[in-house]
């Protein structure tokens, strides 16, 4: 029998395994995906889930619902070209954000961009008396964010923009600052949120250029929280009435022995008057 024929030797079949994406943007790109399919799956004529997860101008002024300032990040438009350029894109340049400042920060920069993005998008709206019926969702502030990022760390990197043409990174990153400038100036009848991708762009200028490390933020911040928390209660050894309670045991056990004799105490009444001899013996 040849050596490839035992057992040993062989390779295993080929099969299908479901694995957890290895990094944070695989990740995100699987939320975002996961959504926008059963939105469409389960909600194709109400598009009940995005609409739940956005965003609008009361949105800023109800404490309760400031968990929308996360969760419209990660609905989209029922149009596919609205979630496929916002993940591509994030697929393409955050892997390289997220290898710099590593996974974990990663995250704490993306959700805190579309924190800002949201909030500046909301607080414009409010301003200028927006309807309450307009409504914002999409990952465009996160992803801006990690765009200008990619720009500022990776400046020539080559990029192809339209997925055709060449040009550096930094390039990219101005005709994005640029675009939305003057979409917000000229935003009647848009319906793309261009304040909000400079509330990200902005976010992402302000983490680079002041050196901004959230994960030591929040750990000062988690360790503020917690001094202010009452410590374990402290307790009061009083000699005097510790003294009183061994001497009111070692009665009891004398009494004890007077009636029934010394052959009935147990061993942790012999223990007890052991231990108040000697206390007696070192007082004397």
């Amino acid at each position: 029998m040849g050596s490839y024929e035992r057992d040993y030797y062989r390779e295993p079949p080929p099969s299908f395994t479901l694995r957890r994406p290895s990094t944070v943007v695989g990740t995100l790109v699987l939320i975002n995906a996961a959504i926008y399919l059963a939105d469409g799956l389960f909600c194709s004529d109400t598009h009940y889930i995005s609409r739940a997860l956005a965003v609008n101008v009361d949105t800023l002024v109800t404490p309760w619902l400031w968990w929308k300032f996360v969760t419209y990040g990660f609905a989209h438009a029922p149009s596919p070209s609205h979630i496929l350029f916002n993940m591509l894109t994030l697929w393409f340049l955050g892997r390289d954000i997220e290898n710099k400042y590593g996974s974990k920060e990663f995250v704490r920069l993306y959700l805190a961009a579309i924190v800002v993005a949201g909030l500046t998008w909301t607080t414009v709206g409010f301003f200028n008396q927006m309807s309450p019926q307009v409504i914002m969702y999409g990952a465009s502030g996160g992803v801006v964010c990690v765009v200008i990022l990619f720009a500022i760390n990776f400046p020539h990197r080559m990029l192809l923009l339209f997925f055709v043409i060449p040009v550096p990174a930094w390039l990219v990153g101005a005709m994005v600052v640029l675009f939305d400038a003057f979409g917000a100036v000229k935003a009647e009848g848009s319906n793309i949120a261009f304040t909000a991708h400079l509330g990200g762009a902005a976010f992402a200028c302000l983490y680079h250029f002041f050196n901004i490390n959230l994960g030591q933020i929040f750990s000062k911040s988690g360790g503020a929280i917690r001094s202010f928390r009452p410590g374990p209660k402290l307790r009061v050894k009083h000699p005097d009435a510790e003294t009183d309670t061994i001497n009111e045991r070692v009665d009891q056990i004398l009494e004890k022995i007077h009636r029934e004799g010394s052959d009935s105490l147990s061993r942790k009444e012999r223990k007890i008057l052991q231990d108040a001899s000697r206390r007696y013996q070192s007082r004397r």
